[in-house]
C-alpha cells in the first residue's frame, strides 16, 4: 500500500499546484497583449539587425582569412 501511496501523492500535490495555478492566471487584456506582441517584435528586429550586420563584418573577414588566390 505505501508504494501505492508514494506513487499517488506527488500526483495529487501536483495536481493541486497546476489547479492553483490555472485559477490565478488571466487572459491578457488588449493593451496588454498589445505591449508584449509590440516588445517581441522589437526583439525580432533588434535580433535580425545583429544577425545582418555580424554577417556583414564576417564575410569579407572569412574571404580575407580564406582567400581565393
Amino acid at each position: 500500500m505505501e508504494a501505492v501511496d508514494v506513487v499517488v501523492r506527488p500526483m495529487k500535490e501536483f495536481a493541486k499546484d497546476s489547479l492553483r495555478l490555472v485559477k490565478r492566471c488571466h487572459k491578457p487584456d488588449r493593451k496588454e497583449y498589445t505591449k508584449v506582441a509590440l516588445r517581441t517584435a522589437a526583439g525580432f528586429v533588434v535580433m535580425g539587425f545583429i544577425g545582418f550586420f555580424v554577417k556583414l563584418i564576417f564575410i569579407p573577414i572569412n574571404n580575407i582569412i580564406v582567400g581565393s588566390g
